[in-house]
């Protein structure tokens, strides 16, 4: 039996966001930029593509900007935020310690310019509060981005609580939603959201493509320059197919959003109950605030990459939360926020579903992973330190 279970990493495209590819490469394959009429009616497929996300949303079309995809989002939002409190004098930004590397590397490169960022501590429940924002703020304050839930462990952020902070203290806020758009009913208006970046085959479009939520009348800055395209503010011809095929997975989502979140929800706290029953294990993520087919573990004993690859040879498409299968032998920055120890950090598994998975394939990986588990910890030298006592366990 084969299983994917790594649908954070990607999604499988759905024949929907498919067959509203097709015409864009066979009728409507102009240059929306183009004067002419096979250019006029491929710019308006894309203005009624536009559209159609606002409403997904709750925006206005006009505050919708296509993009290649979440990271290219994030990195204007950010930079358009942090642009203007420059302007301003003020270089103060807030986000937290376990949010995406687009994110990060982007506050990063600001902090080599002179900004300041506080970086907010993850809570006991691997999670952050709307206080701890409200407590970081300051005047020189410029932006805060705080992702809507974390890729890893799942934890879903309180978004609408941290928006309207933002919103009665006059600071822009930007949130990273690409792992809940389309898992998560999400109004950008209703949750005082300034920015909102999103990723089209997160949730069954096509790779490639997103786009970013700006708020009417706040300033972006360009980070491609080179054509007048999305009203200036990001260059180049728009990727049409793509963006046709991110729509119609997207009305698909919200949709179905309540039929496949109880459905998704079920396998995962299924998952989770299973594979809690091995010894020296532990969840990672909020238990309560959660998405709903996000199951992240540490095991102790083990290694993560080994555990990818010998699930792999079982037919189990997983990942893991330690950047070992990237080449580093680095764990993952988000574990070792929430509080995991390197050694436990390096043993982590994080199975993410969909509504194409089915409960005889929880049932395959409850079957699996134990024994894969057992395995592995029959060859560790660490597992026979533990059991023999000259280490302490720590789950």
């Amino acid at each position: 039996m084969q299983v994917y279970a790594d649908n954070a990493a990607t999604t499988k495209i759905s024949d929907a966001a498919l067959r509203a590819m097709m015409p864009c490469f066979e009728t409507y394959y102009g240059n929306p930029s183009s004067l002419h009429t096979v250019g006029q009616e491929a710019k308006e497929v894309l203005e009624d593509a536009r559209a159609r996300v606002a409403k997904c949303l709750g925006c206005e079309p006009r505050e919708i900007y296509f993009t290649s995809g979440g990271s290219e989002a994030d990195n204007q939002a950010i930079l358009s935020a942090a642009r203007l409190g420059q302007r301003k004098g003020k270089m103060h930004i807030i986000s937290t310690a376990f949010e995406h590397h687009a994110v990060l590397h982007t506050l990063q490169k600001l902090e080599k310019e002179g900004f300041s960022v506080t970086y907010l501590d993850v809570t006991q429940n691997h999670n952050i509060t709307a206080q701890q924002v409200k407590d970081a703020l300051r005047e020189d304050t410029c932006l805060v981005t705080v992702m809507f839930a974390n890729n890893e462990i799942g934890s879903i952020l309180p978004i609408a609580e941290i928006g309207a902070i933002c919103k009665e203290a006059g600071i822009p806020f930007h949130t990273d939603a690409v792992q809940a758009v389309g898992h998560l009913a999400i109004d950008v208006k209703a949750m005082n959201i300034d920015m909102l970046s999103l990723s089209a085959h997160k949730f069954h479009g096509p790779k490639g493509v997103g786009a970013l939520y700006c708020r009417r009348g706040f300033p972006l800055t360009n980070v491609i320059d080179g054509g007048a395209q999305e009203r200036g503010k990001r260059a180049g011809t728009e990727n049409l197919p793509g963006i046709c095929g991110m729509v119609a997975a997207l009305e698909e989502a919200c949709t179905n959003l309540e039929a496949n979140t109880a459905k998704i929800t079920a396998l995962r706290d299924k998952l989770i109950a299973g594979l809690s029953q091995i010894p020296h294990c532990d969840l990672n993520g909020d238990r309560v605030n959660r998405l709903p087919g996000n199951v992240s573990f540490c095991f102790e004993g083990i290694e993560g990459e080994a555990l990818l690859l010998m699930l792999d040879m079982k037919g189990i498409c997983a990942s893991s939360g330690s950047a070992c299968t990237s080449g580093s032998l680095d764990p993952s920055h988000v574990l070792l926020a929430i509080g995991r120890v390197h050694d436990v950090a390096h043993g982590s598994l994080r199975l993410s579903l969909s509504e194409y998975n089915t409960d005889e394939e929880i049932d395959h990986i409850l079957t699996v992973v134990p024994q894969v588990v057992q395995t592995l910890r029959n060859m560790s030298p660490v597992w026979r330190d533990l059991m023999t006592g000259k280490r302490e366990f720590i789950l």
